[in-house]
């Protein structure tokens, strides 16, 4: 997972249909993919979970295949939870150390169960 403090982190422009900001409400079914390259998924609040959601659905149900961003209030304790739903990148709050967040990602290199980027678990993978 790509790592991003705010400043690197630049919005969606209106004119680029390759990098498109799904609204925390929207239905991540019903996006249309076609060219699209990014989807910028928001955490409004950290207790706020739905673009774990959206993730998911972007990656196991539609098969999207290019970057998933979350941007928003990301904290460093949801980070593995983001990589196992989907996410590819997160733009992390202001004032999260960068190195903080690559050493949560790293403290857990693999995982039994199956997840959106590894669906068949540990146990099934072959050798």
């Amino acid at each position: 997972m790509k790592i991003l403090a705010p400043p690197d982190h630049h919005p969606p422009a209106a004119s680029d249909p390759r990098a498109v900001a799904l609204a925390n409400d929207a239905d991540a079914l019903a996006l249309p993919l076609d060219g699209v390259e990014r989807v910028d998924l928001h955490f409004p609040d950290f207790t706020d979970g739905r673009a774990f959601s959206q993730a998911f659905l972007l990656r196991r149900r539609r098969g999207f295949q290019g970057e998933i961003r979350a941007t928003g209030q990301v904290l460093i304790d949801q980070l593995l939870q983001m990589r196992r739903t989907g996410f590819s990148c997160a733009v992390l709050s202001a004032g999260v150390d960068a190195a903080d967040a690559q050493r949560q990602l790293d403290r857990f290199p693999g995982f039994y169960q199956g997840d959106a980027v590894q669906p068949r678990p540990h146990f099934a993978q072959a050798t």
